[in-house]
């Protein structure tokens, strides 16, 4: 009885196959886009089989798309068996990473909101394969997804074939909780008519044709999202530091007593700074972001959020059966969009969002680099950290002021990789300071970014340079020396750590 509530198509049920029969579909030099967003709502067990052709000597290399990062049941394990040939637009998976920066894996990363046009567009060639999760298909071979939206919709629309895969595991109550709409493609794209945050504006399924659909195969695995580790004093510093500043705001008039809408990004910091609102004044918060965490769940259960949406849940392992048991709740509170509306620049803009992003680095005039480690080596990718950003009403980026246990400066004089430059960063915070930005000329930022925000066993390093390059460069807009912008990065390669070392 539940294949049939499941799937609603009697012409659909009599394409169910096994994981290994639908895995024949996907061959070698085929683009293959699956459902996914950091990590939720992934494919799990076609992948696997088509890592076992690989081990057992057959010559299958892919072009992986997905909305953001997936599970190791996808990205490691196609990843190890040498499948992903080029991998596309952001990643969190050890193997997968490992397998960038060896030069093995070909990436292209990309703003999470461009890649639906670029697929639309042509620009990354065809779509072979859509390979997708989901909890349901209707009647009219609609397709439910489960716990994330990211770009499936825009895969299920431009890809040749389509695989589904129906995971028992996502429970039925996560219909209707889904609302997917489809901007158009330029010229002919229309103002998206999302006004408030809890505004509904599409359609709870993806659209698809029943004769598209050429395999469904059933599952039973729960997302395997990443733990959310303690929140530590220097994360509640953090914290604290921003919701003073924003307390600020309110008081000087620039924000509603209920701030403007709320974006954080992907991981245990950004989780615990929003979880620290639990603890403040606001009431009534709006979340307009990707990503919905457990963060956000603790803010419904204690009444601070009024309404979230995003594209995806990634709630951590501890928290997932409290979500499912309490799904019905929550989706009086939340909805999943796809990525092109929730990380849309147009929405971002109009709702005048208040993003709060995590940095790798940050430069001593406000660029920030969020995605390499050394200037070489691939962490993530971007994800939807520029499309909040450039658009934000008001962009906060937050790090710790050292990493590997006090060894790295993540203030240095000029970041070893621009993701956003100075123009789009409004407030720098660590567990030192909060330094904001807003209005000032690069010099002046100097000071509040040193000042302020960087540790105080690195900032005698940070006024040095400072003070030489302002006396030694020819001009004084931006006074750098391009002979030692990089002197603690090289001497971080050198010794393995940015701290002088002591005679």
């Amino acid at each position: 009885m539940e294949l049939h509530e499941r799937i609603r198509s009697k012409v659909l049920r009599e394409k169910v196959v096994s994981k290994e029969e639908a895995a024949k579909f996907i061959k070698d030099g085929m683009t293959v886009a699956c459902s996914g967003f950091t990590p939720a709502g992934y494919p799990k067990v076609v992948p696997e089989m088509i890592a076992q052709r690989a081990q057992k000597g057959e010559n299958i290399r892919l072009n992986i798309i997905t909305g953001a990062s997936t599970g190791d049941e996808l990205d490691g394990v196609l990843a190890r068996s040498g499948v992903i040939k080029k991998r596309y637009p952001y990643q969190t998976n050890t193997d997968c990473r490992n397998g960038i920066n060896s030069g093995q894996i070909d990436f292209c990363d990309i703003h999470l909101s461009h890649l639906p046009q670029f697929i639309k567009l042509g620009y990354l060639g065809n779509i072979d394969i859509a390979l997708v999760e989901a909890v349901a298909i209707t009647e009219d071979g609609g397709i439910v997804p489960s716990t994330s939206v990211g770009a499936t919709n825009t895969f299920v629309q431009k890809a040749d074939k389509v695989i589904v895969e129906i995971n028992f595991a996502q429970p039925l109550d996560l219909e209707g909780l889904h609302d997917i709409y489809d901007p158009g493609d330029p010229p002919l794209r229309s103002p998206i008519p999302l006004c408030r945050v809890s505004d509904r504006i599409g359609i709870p399924y993806i659209p698809c044709p029943k004769e598209k659909i050429v395999a469904i195969v059933i599952s039973n695995r729960k997302d395997s999202t990443n733990p959310v580790a303690e929140i530590d004093r220097d994360s509640r510093l953090i914290a604290g530091h921003i919701i003073d500043f924003l307390e600020f705001e309110i008081k000087k008039g620039r924000f509603p007593k209920n701030l403007l809408p709320l974006q954080s990004g992907v991981g245990s910091v950004a989780n615990a700074v929003l979880t620290n609102f639990k603890e403040s004044r606001f009431e009534n918060l709006e979340i307009y972001s990707e990503v919905l965490q457990d963060a956000v769940l603790e803010l419904i259960d204690t009444g601070k959020v009024s309404f979230a949406s995003g594209t995806a849940f990634t709630i951590s392992p501890s928290k997932l059966d409290h979500f499912y048991k309490n799904l019905k709740f929550y989706k009086n509170y939340t909805i999943l969009r796809p990525q092109e509306i929730s990380n849309n620049p147009e929405v971002i803009r109009r709702l005048g969002a208040i993003a709060m992003n995590t940095a790798i680095e940050i430069d001593i005039y406000g660029n920030v680099n969020s995605t390499h480690i050394g200037g070489c080596a691939m962490m993530n990718g971007i994800g939807g950290s520029g499309d909040f950003t450039r658009n934000a009403a008001l962009s906060i980026f937050t790090t710790k002021s050292v990493a590997k246990d006090g060894n790295i400066s993540s203030i240095v004089p000029m970041v070893s990789h621009h993701d956003h430059t100075e123009h789009d960063v409004h407030v720098v915070v660590t567990e030192q300071g909060l330094a904001d930005l807003r209005g000032l000329s690069p010099k002046e930022r100097v000071k509040q970014i040193i000042g302020k925000c960087a540790h105080p066993d690195f900032r005698k390093e940070l006024w040095d340079y400072y003070r030489k390059a302002l006396f030694y460069a020819k001009y004084k807009h931006t006074p750098h020396m391009l002979n030692r912008v990089f002197d603690l990065h090289n001497y971080m390669v050198k010794y393995g750590t940015m701290k002088p070392k002591v005679c």
